[in-house]
């Protein structure tokens, strides 16, 4: 996971590539590349939370309900919480690294 950390507006993110960030902190579409969460046992690209939900499912992550506005997964195991955006079409990068983090070995980032 490379890139700068910042802070704006009581906010910490992670820009992955700080040359196309523009001044007021929305992004440039050139030059930036598409990350996909790619599950590495079966190489498969995650390409929806119904697809996400079996695999974390099969690694024993619930669902948790207590926020109905995030789709939010717990593994009774941890103290482990994976909070998602409602919307695939938000899920980020951001949210990709989360999800690595909490299951090393099992997926895995790349570019596209």
């Amino acid at each position: 996971m490379s890139g700068v950390w910042v802070f704006k507006n009581g906010v910490v993110r992670l820009v992955e590539n700080p040359a196309a960030e523009s001044l007021d902190g929305g992004r440039q579409s050139s030059n930036t590349r598409r990350k996909v969460l790619v599950h590495t046992p079966s190489n498969e690209v995650i390409t929806s939370y119904a697809v996400l939900e079996h695999k974390l499912w099969s690694l024993g992550w619930e669902r948790y309900y207590e926020d109905p506005s995030l789709l939010q997964f717990h593994k009774r195991s941890t103290v482990h919480l994976i909070s998602l955006p409602k919307d695939f079409n938000k899920f980020k990068s951001i949210h990709m690294y989360d999800i690595v983090v909490k299951n090393r070995n099992v997926f895995e980032v790349r570019d596209v």
